[in-house]
């Protein structure tokens, strides 16, 4: 195989999409809804930021009060513009899983049914070059997709004035690079059938199907597996019919001098330590199984991926991005193992 080859099949069917009216119709509805969240976004964007501005004025009125020993006043963080990227997650995995099937679901069937697969493989180009020149053909176009819809949305932030911080621009880099990968996920997915069944129209169908199965009934097939193999969850301690919890008066000192007491059970309290430790070792539990069984659904991976990028949190974002790592691992695996199937398929078709 060479690249070379490979690539000049996927210059065809890079221009093959962005020539066929089916794609750029599903493009151009993708690229609407995506605007309309990120008007959503802005709405929300502008909320926090009054928010923001008026807590600003709030923390000048208590910081005489501070001096005087009153209690602190936490300050709500600044707030990103990544809130406008956060309704295009939704945009994505609906109209753009449809956009990368339509993508992929006939590269190969549209050969079949046209007799120009033979045609195409009398001229000196392999088996090989060809599914991975139409493969790359077809993450390109997604590519373009994707750059064009955050291009649109960053083009309009700053007419409108904002401007992304640096930490905002790898944010939004990140974000981008992730919804490619999830609408590789559907495009390999669609490939594969492509290659596995002779009419177009079935594998649109299967690929559906799929994305059905996957989308809807997977993440409720993880949450009982979960259940079912950490076990029943342990069970808070009673306390016995009759017996009134012991008191113990303690005094705290508030900005008023006020005297205060709450309640103090040593027994009890030793049993919901027990409790709190025994509920989080099962949630712990049912969430590692779960996660195993998300790595099959690009939905579950990308939302849970996503969601983290276009919420600004307290940490760095790439330490952050550890608490996902299955959802990232997830969009990784899930198309690899489509195009490796998709792949050994092509290579022993029988193309008579």
């Amino acid at each position: 195989m060479t690249l070379e080859r490979s690539l000049t099949v996927a210059a065809k069917e890079f221009s093959d999409l962005f020539t066929s009216r089916r794609f750029l119709l599903i493009f151009a509805l993708y690229l609407i809804i995506a605007v309309v969240g990120m008007a959503q976004g802005l709405e929300r964007y502008d909320y926090a930021l009054i928010s923001y501005n008026d807590a600003l004025q709030a923390a000048d009125e208590y910081r005489a009060l501070q001096e005087l020993g009153a209690w602190g006043f936490e300050m709500p963080g600044k707030p990103s513009i990544l809130y406008v990227f956060s309704p295009m997650t939704g945009a994505t995995m609906t109209l753009g899983a449809i956009l990368a099937i339509a993508a992929g679901f006939d590269l190969v069937t549209r050969e079949k049914e046209s007799r120009s697969l033979k045609t195409l493989l009398s001229h000196p180009v392999y088996r090989d070059e060809v599914i991975v020149g139409k493969a790359l053909g077809g993450a390109a176009a997604l590519g373009v997709v994707v750059g064009l819809v955050l291009a649109v949305i960053t083009a309009v932030l700053l007419v409108l004035s904002i401007v992304p911080t640096a930490a905002e621009v790898v944010s939004i880099l990140l974000f981008g690079a992730i919804s490619l990968l999830f609408l590789i996920a559907w495009f390999t997915v669609a490939l594969a059938f492509s290659t596995v069944v002779r009419e177009s129209g079935n594998a649109l169908i299967f690929t559906l199907v799929v994305l059905f199965v996957v989308s809807s009934l997977l993440p409720v097939i993880g949450a009982a597996v979960g259940g079912l193999v950490a076990g029943p969850p342990p069970q808070p301690p009673e306390t016995p019919a009759g017996e009134t919890p012991a008191v113990q008066e303690m005094t705290f000192t508030y900005v008023s001098n006020a005297t205060g007491s709450y309640v103090v059970d040593s027994p009890r309290h030793e049993a919901l330590k027990e409790y709190r430790e025994e509920r989080a070792a099962y949630t712990e539990k049912k969430r590692i199984v779960t996660d195993v069984i998300t790595l099959l659904s690009p939905q579950e991976s990308y939302q849970a991926v996503a969601d983290l990028v276009s919420t600004p949190g307290e940490g760095p974002l790439l330490e952050s991005l550890g608490s996902v790592w299955a959802g990232i691992a997830g969009l990784i695996v899930f198309p690899s193992v489509f195009f490796a199937a998709a792949y050994m398929r092509f290579m022993r078709t029988d193309i008579r």
